[in-house]
Formats: C-alpha cells, structure tokens, sequence
C-alpha cells in the first residue's frame, strides 16, 4: 500500500499562486503513476494533472493547462502541484492519487488505487 499526505492548501488571492505537496509513504513511490484531482463544493472530483513514474511525462486537464505544472522527486518521495494565477474556480479540496505503473491515461477518480485525504484551497476573488 502507498499512503499520500497533502499539505500547503490555504487561502489565496485570485491571480496568486499556490504550492501543493504530496508525501508518499510505504510502498516504492517511484513505481506508481502520480495524479492531482479537486474536487469543489457541490460537484464531482475532477482530474487535474498526471505525473508519469519517471516524471518525464505529464498531462493536464483543460481548465489548468499553462497556469499548474506537477513535479516529482522520487528520492523524496514526493510530489508537488505548483499552480499560478488562480481564479476563484480553483477552489476546492485537491487530493493526490494514486495508481501503481505506468497508468497516465485514466481521467476517472474510480480509476485511481490510492488517495490522499485532501487539502483545502481557496481562492478569494
């Protein structure tokens, strides 16, 4: 099993920036595809971003494409989500997954194996 831990959720001003973070622990970090989801007040969890085990390949959704960039440190066992210019849609729990090998291409929260329990953002217009 891997256990994820998110930290550095907080509250920000519309257009800042914000620095989130995964620790990984127990199992080898570096074997599983890494993923950010978010989920706001109301809707359905949504994918964010991907992170391939090596960190060479990434992918993100639509709506965050060009403003977050998601990094890994393998020897740290870690995983950040940097994202800039946020706009008060950004608001809500994002919550690091997930998914042993090489899985970069699944979009559905259903199809992540481990999840961290979140941390709040919240973005102030």
């Amino acid at each position: 099993q891997v256990q994820l831990v998110e930290s550095g959720g907080g509250l920000v001003q519309a257009g800042g920036s914000l620095r989130l973070s995964c620790a990984a622990s127990g199992r080898t970090f570096s074997r599983y595809a890494a993923y950010w989801f978010r989920q706001a007040p109301g809707k359905e969890r949504e994918f964010v971003g991907v992170i391939s085990t090596s960190g060479n390949v990434k992918y993100y959704a639509d709506s965050v494409k060009g403003r977050f960039t998601i990094s890994r440190d393998n020897a740290k066992n870690s995983m950040d989500l940097e994202m800039n210019s946020l706009k008060s849609a950004a608001t809500a729990v994002y919550y690091c997954a997930a998914v042993n090998g090489v899985a970069i291409y699944r979009r559905m929260a259903s199809g992540m194996d481990y999840w961290g329990k979140g941390t709040l953002v919240t973005v102030s217009s």
